[in-house]
């Protein structure tokens, strides 16, 4: 288990005891991002790829690795990022090394230019259709433990898929709607059972009022009729595992990881 520490939200001045999850390093060893005791937190109000993440070093085998960014809902409604210590200090022997490391890799990875047509062993540059997307870095996952991480490996998702601004319910409201955000709206079944074609049907209509993207995560996967309804609503399905990582299992789902938001 991670550290924990003492966190008062500024927006209603309740306290609460955050612990920080712990994640395994490629070398095995557990890792957890170490908390800045006393430091202020701040409320989530606006969301980038580059804040979900910090950078953390496993003290087993010196590795450096990504973790979702420590974060604490509060009863009131904020979403709260609680701060984290920085693990990456490094010798200037060592900084050095890496600096003329990377440089060295840069330089060997770097592609020549494009020579000039009609030169023979050296193919030209085709560069990439304007309509091509950006290509989406690694999806990282958070690992599943309780419902609540659910929701959260859920919306991690679905901003990586590169919906925008996606907010958690502050609590599960009667539509089963957990996250929403200006043009997505989504469910997220933690329970044992299979998702009924009632709750794919209930979710695309709430989409449908919404005018937004409907999106149906669930642990157990979905009943048969379920899938075909939701197919011929093309409402993506999604089925997540205990890692956190998200799979699709209907065509519409397939689109949306392909094309993205």
């Amino acid at each position: 288990m991670g550290e924990s520490v003492p966190v008062r939200c500024p927006s209603c001045g309740s306290g609460h005891t955050f612990t920080a999850s712990v994640h395994p390093c490629v070398c095995g060893a557990p890792v957890a991002p170490p908390l800045a005791a006393g430091a202020p937190v701040e409320p989530v109000t606006h969301r980038t790829w580059e804040d979900e993440w910090v950078t953390v070093r496993c003290d087993e085998c010196g590795s450096v690795c990504e973790q979702p960014r420590p974060e604490l809902g509060c009863p009131c409604g904020a979403v709260l990022r609680i701060p984290v210590r920085s693990t990456l200090v490094e010798e200037p022997a060592e900084q050095a090394w890496r600096d003329g490391h990377f440089e060295r890799r840069d330089r060997a990875e770097r592609p020549e230019p494009p020579a000039p047509d009609g030169v023979p062993g050296r193919p030209a540059h085709i560069p990439l259709p304007r309509t091509a997307a950006s290509p989406r870095p690694v999806f990282r996952p958070l690992t599943i433990r309780t419902s609540h991480d659910a929701v959260t490996a859920a919306g991690l998702y679905l901003r990586w898929l590169g919906f925008k601004s996606v907010v958690q319910a502050d609590e599960r409201p009667a539509s089963g709607i957990d996250l929403r955000g200006p043009d997505v709206i989504a469910q997220v079944d933690p329970t044992m059972s299979p998702a009924s074609v009632r709750s794919v049907e209930c979710l695309w209509l709430n989409g449908l009022n919404a005018s937004a993207v409907s999106v149906y995560f669930s642990l157990a996967g979905y009943a048969d009729d379920a899938r075909a309804r939701a197919d011929d609503l093309g409402l993506p399905l999604f089925v997540m595992d205990l890692t956190g990582s998200p799979k699709p299992v209907n065509g519409p789902a397939d689109e949306l990881v392909s094309a993205g938001a």
